[in-house]
């Protein structure tokens, strides 16, 4: 490769979400056998505040780059400069993205073949943990760079460059490479192997950071296709850009099927709270419209008290009073039903909506009461809350493709755990008392005994857990 142009490039930006911030200075040389034969060097007016903090990491302010051309400016110049030559930076999918979303803003479509510097340590020194530039620089006795400036990391990584073709072989040196270059979009600090082995198979997969942190959670029915497609749409989407920068490790575990995936998945998610999950499930925020018979109007009950095992007639499942509201809001609407006898508002007499022909008038009298709750209650059927329509615990058996069954332990609508047999000692090892009712896992159930059961073996289980 040391006949063929290289171009050595780094970015300084306003932040680090791709889609959003923006590129304050560009530097980049091209080399050709481990020397440099062109640069292009500017700093870039990015149209919008430089923070505080990165002023401080990059010495570069506001008023350093009011002057500066915008990237708009410079960027048929610049993408003529670059022409097809591979480029070459560290954490590249970083600035790589960063050119792309600016290309892409001015009209032009941009794509380059990218080598990664901090993989490529990784795969030359895998003994050692640390591999941002910094420690490199410090671990093969570099110094004198400007370091997060432009130009300055530009020649801080030739040099790290041109250490590596002195210290390692040549051939191995191309070979990585060219590895590289076929898993161009894969996470800096993941090991490859992780992602060859990873199954065409239905299941969960956990993404983990520095030290095992649990980064996300997610399912499929094909966890290759899914995990690698990560790593496709980082340089257009900032929280995926953010969750690639952070991932060390993958681990996945195979399920029989959709079923199993998405209730491991629900699990998992309230058991290890992952940060790059939008959402932390909490039973805690549920709300319910509760309405037994012979009470006039529903009222909201608590997720401790929403249990689908007892009579009481529950309609929706919200995380927020306030989108209980909303819904039970649309409902009155939409049918035409009393907001003041329903309990929505306190205006005594005829209510503001009967005003607007919005109320068929229980309020004042021109609908009985009888009749409005006649309406409200079929009203609010497509809310209802099925209850758990067997005595005890339930293990729904799915099939794999390979003809292997699992079996999913439920217990009124709550997870109980996935058994590969319903022996005596597999169903002792799942854990024993009342289940809390779960909003997750109850529409995973209701959704899969509605439009899939012909595909899944019910076999009640000999009462309660």
């Amino acid at each position: 490769m040391n006949d063929r142009p290289l171009v050595f490039i780094d970015l300084e930006t306003t932040g680090t979400r791709t889609t959003r911030d923006r590129i304050t200075e560009i530097a980049a040389l091209r080399v050709i056998d481990g020397e440099v034969v062109d640069r292009y060097v500017s700093l870039v007016n990015p149209r919008k505040g430089i923070p505080a903090h990165i002023q401080r990491i990059t010495g570069i302010d506001d008023a350093m780059v009011a002057d500066a051309p915008c990237f708009e400016a410079l960027a048929n110049e610049f993408f003529a400069w670059l022409a097809d030559d591979a480029l070459v930076a560290h954490n590249a999918r970083f600035d790589y993205g960063f050119l792309r979303n600016e290309f892409k803003r001015a009209g032009l479509d941009y794509s380059a073949s990218v080598i990664c510097t901090l993989k490529l340590s990784r795969r030359l020194a895998p003994q050692h943990r640390q591999h941002n530039l910094d420690t490199l620089l410090e671990r093969h006795g570099l110094g004198g760079y400007d370091r997060h400036r432009a130009e300055g990391d530009t020649r801080a990584m030739l040099a790290l460059w041109r250490c590596w073709q002195v210290q390692h072989d040549s051939d191995r040196i191309e070979a990585l490479i060219q590895a590289q270059l076929r898993q161009a979009s894969l996470p800096a600090h993941l090991d490859p192997a992780r992602l060859q082995a990873l199954p065409e198979r239905p299941g969960v997969y956990l993404f983990h950071g520095e030290k095992g942190a649990v980064l996300y959670v997610g399912k499929s029915v094909n966890l290759r296709a899914r995990v690698l497609s990560h790593f496709n749409n980082d340089h257009r989407n900032d929280r995926e850009m953010r969750l690639t920068q952070q991932i060390h490790d993958l681990e996945w575990q195979e399920t029989a099927g959709d079923l199993g995936a998405q209730l491991l998945e629900a699990q998992l998610i309230k058991e290890l709270m992952p940060v790059h999950n939008r959402l932390l499930r909490r039973n805690s925020r549920l709300v319910s419209w509760c309405w037994p018979e012979g009470e006039a109007a529903p009222h909201l009950t608590d997720g401790e008290s929403i249990d689908p095992s007892n009579d009481l007639a529950l309609f929706g499942l919200f995380r927020a009073r306030r989108d209980a509201h909303k819904a039970l809001d649309r409902i009155a609407e939409d049918y035409r039903l009393c907001p003041q006898v329903l309990g929505l508002t306190n205006e005594g007499g005829r209510c503001f909506a009967r005003q607007l022909r919005r109320c068929a008038g229980a309020c004042c009298g021109e609908e009985t009461l009888e009749a409005h709750t006649h309406r409200a209650r079929e009203a609010l059927e497509r809310l209802k809350v099925h209850h758990w329509p067997w005595p005890g615990r339930v293990a729904f058996g799915e099939t794999a493709e390979d003809g292997t069954r699992a079996w999913h332990v439920v217990d009124h609508w709550c997870y109980l755990g996935t058994l590969p047999d319903l022996d005596e000692r597999s169903l002792a090892s799942l854990a024993t008392g009342k289940p809390r009712f779960d909003v997750d896992t109850y529409k995973i159930l209701n959704r899969f005994l509605t439009q899939a059961k012909q595909r899944l073996e019910i076999r009640p289980l000999s009462g309660a857990a």
